[in-house]
């Protein structure tokens, strides 16, 4: 009987050694291959984020913000207009989480807040618009200059009436005016006499009251109340539009950006994300603007 006890104790302690050794074999090999994984809880997010700078981003930015707290009643989201420079001025100096900007960093900028992070958004066209009255249809991207510097000054020197050119622009710290300036102007000055507006919105109203005005919006400002001048680009005539800006026979078009300062952590990246998810560049469509993503 001892014989018999101290066999079965054998094989009993034999088989749970193996088991031991088994078992500590499967947990050597997860631990090896195994990578841990965040995954998606589904549950809003929450807490406050400021967002400003460029009039042009603004109404994208304002839409998606909304549709973003309609899902996370916990997040507030405060996004304001004030220009491309204004935008990259506050994310740099920390007064804003996420500068908005119609352009790319200026290399001032560039040197002055060097931790600055572009996420690029969207894309847009810049529209050259006039009142509706005005029979002009088509500009070359020189006529366009030479109006914006004063070497034009009555519209029958471009196929139209005789009546005087009213040059409407925005203000400097506007990224729009900045890259109207790179992708026009040739580093030439704009007329003296030229009407600054602060917002895409004051010019679409001037040159929808101003029979002789010309200006220049982004491409979610074109709507019944002006026209849209088509570019001449080598005698072929392009209309300011989304398909001709993706398609990339509109000449005068620029990237959409957010800034901040660092990589985009927290609420900023999950609005940032948002905005670049699916459902985020169907507002970026619907706003007039090209997506991206």
């Amino acid at each position: 009987m001892c014989n018999r006890a101290l066999s079965l104790l054998t094989v009993s302690l034999a088989g749970i050694l193996l088991l031991a050794v088994v078992m500590c074999g499967c947990v050597g090999d997860q631990g090896g291959e195994a990578t841990p994984t965040a995954e998606p809880t589904g549950t809003p997010v929450s807490g406050s984020l400021t967002v400003t700078g460029s009039t042009t981003v603004l109404p994208l930015a304002e839409q998606a913000a909304e549709a973003f707290m309609d899902a996370n009643p916990e997040a507030d989201i405060q996004v304001s207009g004030g220009g491309s420079s204004v935008g990259v001025q506050a994310v740099g100096e920390g007064t804003a989480d996420i500068g908005m900007a119609s352009r790319d960093l200026k290399d001032a900028e560039k040197e002055q807040y060097p931790d600055l992070v572009q996420y690029v958004v969207a894309r847009d066209g810049i529209a050259i618009i006039i009142n509706p009255e005005n029979a002009v249809e088509t500009l070359t991207v020189e006529q366009v200059r030479q109006i914006y510097t004063g070497e034009i000054t009555n519209w029958n020197e471009v196929g139209g009436s005789d009546a005087e050119i009213v040059v409407v622009g925005r203000d400097s710290a506007s990224g729009t005016r900045a890259s109207f300036e790179d992708l026009v102007m040739d580093d030439q000055e704009f007329v003296a006499t030229m009407l600054e507006k602060n917002s895409n919105g004051a010019i679409q109203q001037t040159i929808a009251g101003t029979p002789g005005a010309i200006g220049y919006v982004g491409l979610g400002y074109v709507d019944e109340t002006v026209k849209g001048v088509k570019i001449d680009v080598e005698d072929t005539p392009v209309d300011p539009t989304v398909e001709n800006v993706i398609a990339g026979t509109y000449p005068i078009s620029r990237e959409l950006n957010m800034f901040t300062s660092g990589e985009a952590t927290g609420l900023a990246a999950d609005y940032i994300n948002y905005i670049l998810s699916e459902k985020g560049q169907q507002i970026v469509a619907d706003e007039g603007f090209v997506p991206v993503a």
